[in-house]
């Protein structure tokens, strides 16, 4: 069987662009070897109707939701390899099963690199988050961390300050603040601190106190973190697509690559993490577009 479409990833982007595509009775194949980036976090926020909804439920009734549609089925495996041969791109599975689609979705997502600090783990997605639209409103009005030792900590601090008026920038013994940005940032209240980082102190992921080398600390209670963002995914391919300045793949409006047949959507095509409602409305945006190019070619003379 050929499939009108094989959809990569199986986080919002992915699943509901497998939902719009069951709609439009599009015979599709949804990959998921289920490991979501936001695995690591108990709530989702932001997404209308369902705020505050453990990233696993979301996923579970999605996935009951698309059960409905025959034409939708689920594979719950690891994309090895993507080629395209003549007109059909051949997705392989790490189990050595080989399928044919018309159209490929990439909605694979970012991973993220977090900085090299003794417990990071412990408290990223509990404490320390990276996103302030999703995660500000739980730890508001709290002595707030940023942490970033690269460029990103000053439009992170300005952000981040939307949530507190206790506010310090931590860059983890590095120098990346201009003058006038030291200066900028001061009158508004937020402190810097350039010492280099020893250690997060705090019990079941709730961070209490900064520690640092000449073993001084400063209390916290929370706070964002800047983490480095990757594509997620793994696969081989012979995809042509281009990745923009921030490691994303590049579209059109109509989530289209510059490889025709080929769409992205999602975190992996906005290169970093991005609302859940927003990177399932990219995915219906895909679906549409892969709907489109398929009647045009059913009418092409």
């Amino acid at each position: 069987m050929i499939l009108d479409c094989a959809v990569i990833g199986g986080g919002p982007a992915g699943l509901n662009a497998a939902l719009v595509l069951g709609r439009s009775r599009r015979k599709t194949i949804l990959f998921d070897d289920n490991k979501p980036r936001n695995s690591v976090t108990s709530e989702s926020h932001g997404f209308i109707t369902r705020d505050g909804v453990n990233p696993q439920e979301l996923k579970r009734v999605a996935q009951e939701e698309l059960s409905r549609y025959p034409d939708v089925s689920i594979e719950k495996q690891r994309v090895h390899r993507i080629n395209k041969e003549n007109r059909l791109f051949q997705v392989e599975t790490e189990s050595g099963e080989v399928f044919s689609a018309k159209k490929i979705i990439l909605a694979t997502g970012f991973t993220e690199v977090l900085p090299d600090i003794p417990r990071v783990k412990e408290f990223y997605g509990k404490s320390l988050f990276s996103c302030p639209f999703c995660d500000g409103w739980e730890i508001r009005d709290r002595p707030l961390a940023v942490i970033a030792d690269d460029q990103k900590a000053f439009h992170m601090a300005k952000v981040v300050s939307n949530w507190t008026n206790d506010l310090i920038i931590f860059t983890n013994g590095n120098k990346v603040l201009s003058l006038e940005e030291h200066e900028l940032l001061k009158s508004k209240g937020i402190s810097i601190n350039e010492k280099k980082i020893a250690a997060l102190i705090g019990e079941e992921g709730m961070l209490e106190k900064i520690q640092f080398e000449d073993e001084t600390t400063v209390l916290r209670e929370g706070g964002f973190i800047a983490a480095e963002w990757k594509q997620a995914a793994t696969f081989h391919s012979s995809l042509e697509y281009t990745l923009n300045e921030q490691g994303g793949i590049e579209t059109d409006s109509w989530q289209r690559t510059n490889m025709e047949g080929v769409f992205a959507c999602g975190d992996t095509r906005i290169a970093g993490p991005s609302q859940l409602i927003i990177a399932a409305g990219e995915g219906s945006m895909a679906a549409i577009a892969v709907n489109a190019a398929l009647i045009e070619e059913k009418f092409k003379q």
